[in-house]
């Protein structure tokens, strides 16, 4: 009995199974056919010459505890209508248990990465991407309220998980999580491929607006200029492919003022107080600046205070110095120390009872 190796090279290249996984599933497909053919055989195996194609069948006859206590040589003439379908069979099921194998081999170390596929089907809860040799779930959870999602339509997304499934590997994606945003400027950017400019922090409401803090390694390089590209060409074409989601890009600075004060771009700021004991940023604008510093429904201060990690109160110049005036003028009648703390007075000597001095919040402008 003889195989056709070039038809297992064949499938080897159609299907992308190495050919001594093909010559596995087959040899494992015949041992199970001829197991069904031979009545005397209680186990077999069976091997194939991966030169010449002849296939050796191994009858095995095994004791009370499944140990082979003898072998032979056999050689069916006849497999039979019936049992050649069982090997088909059989063959087909390993055929497509390694090339979910492969599949999930392939995109298991791709979690962090962007793939680009054709959507396939699309409702309320699921959206399904085809990658040509898998398919990509991208749930109701990770998709962008504002996207439209068209059968047809290319998309690139982000592979976040991998699971195994009896149907296969199980891909999801997202379009909302921040690291799509890092990955598609890294596919634009080529001092950001090259590692001279780094993505140090980034906050995000999809479909609306994305804050990105960038840090050049090389002093002859602009890193909000390097993104921003040759007028405005490479954050456009970001922007483009998040349909249209804002991207306010800042530089980054190791001084925890500079950074808030960056990060309120593209408001000007006059001054910022820290308050490192509770993580409070009182930062102070000008007073025509204070909606744009604020944002649409507070959105600038809130991905301003996402992307440093301090709590960010913004006031503008005359409610800063209103302020001031009103502190003062409690300092001086006594009510408060010169940190705010409020004093009572002693029951004894009617005097105000002074407070423990504090670590005053620094400021810088």
């Amino acid at each position: 009995m003889k195989v056709d190796i070039e038809a297992l090279r064949s499938i080897e290249r159609e299907k992308g199974i190495a050919f001594m996984t093909v010559i596995e599933a087959l040899e494992s497909a015949l041992a199970s056919a001829y197991k069904r053919s031979q009545a005397e055989a209680e186990e077999a195996r069976v091997v194939i010459d991966t030169g010449s194609g002849d296939v050796t069948v191994y009858a095995q006859e095994l004791d009370d505890l499944g140990n082979v206590v003898r072998e032979w040589v056999d050689d069916p003439r006849d497999f039979g209508r019936v049992v050649a379908q069982t090997a088909k069979q059989v063959l087909l099921q390993r055929l497509r248990e390694a090339e979910r194998e492969n599949t999930y081999g392939e995109y298991s170390g791709k979690e962090g990465d962007l793939v680009t596929g054709t959507i396939q089907i699309h409702d309320q809860r699921v959206t399904v991407l085809d990658l040509g040799n898998a398919e990509a779930i991208l749930p109701y959870a990770e998709q962008v309220p504002t996207e439209r999602y068209e059968h047809g339509t290319r998309l690139r997304a982000l592979v976040i998980e991998v699971r195994r499934s009896v149907k296969g590997p199980q891909i999801i994606c997202s379009r909302t999580h921040p690291q799509l945003v890092q990955e598609l400027f890294r596919l634009e950017v080529p001092e950001i491929a090259d590692n001279l400019v780094q993505i140090k922090a980034i906050a995000r409401e999809a479909g609306y607006r994305t804050k990105m803090a960038v840090e050049s390694l090389d002093p002859a390089v602009d890193p909000v200029g390097a993104c921003v590209g040759p007028r405005g060409s490479r954050v456009m074409a970001v922007v483009e492919e998040l349909s249209g989601e804002k991207v306010d890009i800042v530089p980054w600075a190791s001084e925890p003022a500079a950074i808030v004060a960056n990060s309120l771009s593209p408001a000007k700021v006059t001054a910022v107080y820290l308050y490192p004991e509770d993580s409070t940023a009182l930062v102070v604008v000008p007073d025509y600046q204070l909606s744009l510093a604020i944002g649409r429904e507070g959105q600038n201060a809130r991905l301003a205070a996402r992307l440093t990690g301090w709590r960010i109160d913004i006031k503008s110049e005359t409610q800063f110095a209103d302020e001031q005036a009103a502190f003062q003028a409690a300092y001086e009648r006594g009510e408060i120390d010169e940190y705010g703390n409020p004093i009572t007075a002693d029951p004894v000597t009617a005097e105000p009872a002074t407070a423990d001095r504090v670590v005053t919040p620094t400021a810088e402008g």
